[in-house]
């Protein structure tokens, strides 16, 4: 059952992605994006890696691609003028796309690279097996430089998007509470002596 379970999953994935860049609707695309990632969640699991396929469905699924989806509705998107200059770079698309897929193909049929030969087949693990554990134990010991630098690099990315997304309004006119506090009862009171009126009465009186 795992071959044609495989076959199903990778199929379902490669139609998924295809779709992603081919339909004409965002909205749609961002929908074949979704099932392009739970396919992938199918595939990690075949791999027993259960915690990478829960981990895709909940923070891609259940949270990124929801914010795409809406974000994507809540945007007037005209299509047709995205879609303008999409035969003029579609040769350069093309040869990308055969570059990447003939990268690819030259790392399967030598599975030596990459250190790819110790994956060919999963690990039969026992009932009790915790890959989670096993995940954070390898991740906090061979891999913690690269998984320190590479929060670091999150968290650079993150103040420079706040700091070029945070710019104040003009519209809105905060108070400064210093300013408030130094005033005097001068700056903001002015009193005006001015001559009393009589008004005048009927007859001359």
């Amino acid at each position: 059952m795992e071959p044609t379970i495989f076959w199903i999953l990778a199929a379902l994935l490669v139609f998924a992605g295809s779709m992603v860049i081919t339909v004409r609707n965002p909205v749609h695309a961002v929908l074949f994006l979704v099932l392009a990632f739970v396919a992938s969640a199918g595939l990690w699991l075949l791999l027993e890696a259960e915690f990478l396929a829960i981990a895709l469905v909940l923070v891609y699924v259940g949270a990124v691609m929801v914010l795409f989806l809406f974000v994507v509705m809540m945007l007037d998107i005209n299509i047709a003028k995205l879609r303008e200059g999409f035969i003029r770079y579609l040769p350069v698309g093309a040869v990308v796309a055969i570059a990447v897929g003939a990268a690819m193909l030259f790392i399967v049929a030598n599975p030596q690279y990459f250190g790819l030969a110790q994956f060919d087949a999963p690990v039969r693990r026992a009932a009790d097996y915790n890959n989670t554990a096993e995940l954070g134990r390898v991740l906090y010991t061979e891999y913690l430089y690269p998984f320190e630098i590479a929060g670091v690099v999150l968290l650079v990315a993150i103040i420079a998007a706040i700091a070029l997304t945070m710019r104040g309004s003009r519209q809105i006119k905060n108070p400064k509470p210093e300013h408030q506090v130094a005033v005097r009862r001068e700056d903001r009171i002015r009193i005006v002596k001015m001559p009393a009126e009589k008004k005048a009465v009927a007859g001359g009186q």
